[in-house]
């Protein structure tokens, strides 16, 4: 924890790079799992709500391999902005796989886990993002 923000914290990248903003990430994520076919797409913003997380992504895959894909393809590009996963769990069972980059919290279920789970309800406080306004430019 930052003594100063209460926020959790995680290590700088390196080689020079920055992070992009919070919001840019979460919903880089979002643009990301949409470009590999998932389904319903939310990013909530929870800056409002708990201290811990500034966003949550959440995303539904219809099979193991695809939220094998997702999971990897977002983390590949997080990678590439200089972002570092901070932990993973779920990955083997593959009903939720959840990624933890510090200030964002990625979330993919299969459509059983999403609908049983309902973290859109058990987070109805958090504002919806429209993600697709904040995707940032990367290359």
């Amino acid at each position: 924890m930052d003594r100063d923000t209460g926020r959790r914290s995680f290590e700088a990248p390196t080689l020079g790079q920055s992070l992009l903003p919070s919001l840019e990430r979460a919903s880089l994520c979002a643009r990301v799992a949409d470009e590999h076919k998932a389904r319903d797409i939310v990013v909530l913003d929870m800056r409002a709500i708990t201290p811990l997380y500034d966003f949550f992504v959440l995303a539904t895959g219809n099979s193991r391999r695809q939220i094998h894909t997702l999971t990897e393809e977002i983390d590949a590009v997080l990678r590439e902005q200089g972002d570092r996963r901070l932990s993973i769990e779920g990955y083997e069972s593959s009903t939720w796989v959840v990624q933890d980059y510090g200030d964002v919290m990625v979330h993919v279920f299969n459509p059983q886990t999403r609908e049983y789970y309902a973290l859109e309800d058990l987070w109805a406080d958090a504002p919806r993002v429209e993600w697709e306004q904040h995707v940032p430019d990367v290359s």
